[in-house]
């Protein structure tokens, strides 16, 4: 009896430093987890603060290279030339409408899309799932697609940015697999039995269980369409039609080139100051302009969070 007692206690003994041995190993590894989610915090949020600090320093030192924490001689010059200057206005402008437009057709198109490829009775079902993917992993070229936009009349048009990129095969692949994981087959079979169409299907059953996944999507393309400079690059030559990043592109080649002329002598005396302090506050301009820009995303993004978050974990269980 005395040694069935003495086992039970080795053997509570040996539990309880298991224990023990397991919760501070959990407490290191949760340290060192906090410190690491820390330092990645800073990583992440240092970019936005310095862009902050930059825009409300004095010209000369941040294109010295001497902002680091805080602002230096502070002032509101670079916002105050930002809002002088109509070009900056007028792209702000053109990148809302690209943005707005080209999300609300890129949902018109992909949604569709979609949920068409997601039903098993569609006839060449795998072929169209294949002739997509294809498109994804190999086009074209540049000036082959550059020769057929120019051929349609979408060169240097005021649509020109928000019709070209309007689909994207990986955001429908993604939203084909929220409506096979998501609405059940059964509520389809119901609704058809009831003697609901196809069309009515997809306007009262599928749109409406579709807000997280339209959430993403409609982040997904605003974000590349607020963000996309090359297609505007190539496609569009009136100074009207620019976007914002094209702008922003403009001002610091101009800052860039103010520079070459003084470090190769093309320039001297006062002429040379000017544009020793045009390229200043050009580097400032920068700053203020990516903060201006950057600010109707990072508003948008707390009222998507959720659906966003949703979307994106349901969209990534099955392939």
């Amino acid at each position: 009896m005395d040694k069935d007692i003495n086992n039970k206690e080795k053997t509570i003994s040996r539990k309880q430093k298991r224990t023990i041995s397991s919760t501070t190993s959990d407490k290191i590894f949760d340290f060192f987890l906090y410190v690491f989610m820390v330092l990645l915090l800073v990583v992440m949020i240092y970019p936005i603060y310095f862009t902050v600090i930059a825009s409300f320093s004095e010209p000369r030192y941040v294109s010295s290279g001497l902002i680091t924490f805080l602002p230096r001689g502070f002032t509101f010059e670079a916002y105050q030339n930002v809002f002088r200057n109509s070009a900056i206005w007028t792209g702000y402008t053109n990148s809302l409408f690209y943005t707005i437009t080209g999300t609300l057709l890129a949902l018109f198109l992909t949604l569709p899309a979609a949920y068409a490829l997601s039903k098993k009775q569609l006839r060449g079902r795998i072929f169209f799932s294949w002739y997509f993917l294809f498109t994804m992993f190999f086009s074209g070229g540049l000036i082959p697609f550059f020769l057929t936009v120019r051929n349609i009349g979408l060169v240097n048009q005021p649509y020109t940015l928000a019709i070209l990129g309007s689909f994207s095969v990986m955001n429908m692949v993604v939203t084909r697999i929220f409506y096979q994981i998501s609405i059940p087959d059964e509520l389809y079979e119901a609704a058809k039995v009831d003697g609901c169409s196809d069309f009515g299907q997809f306007f009262k059953i599928a749109l409406p269980l579709s807000a997280p996944i339209i959430a993403v999507m409609a982040l997904f393309y605003a974000v590349a369409r607020w963000n996309d400079f090359f297609t505007a690059l190539v496609f569009v030559f009136n100074r009207d039609y620019f976007p914002l990043q094209l702008v922003l592109r403009n001002i610091l080649i101009e800052g860039q080139i103010s520079m070459a002329e003084i470090a190769h002598g093309l320039v001297d005396g006062d002429e040379m100051l000017a544009r020793v302090r045009q390229a200043q506050i050009a580097a400032a301009m920068r700053y203020a302009i990516i903060f201006i820009a950057s600010a109707p995303l990072l508003i948008a993004y707390p009222f998507v969070q959720k659906f966003f978050v949703k979307g994106v974990m349901i969209g990534s269980l099955k392939g």
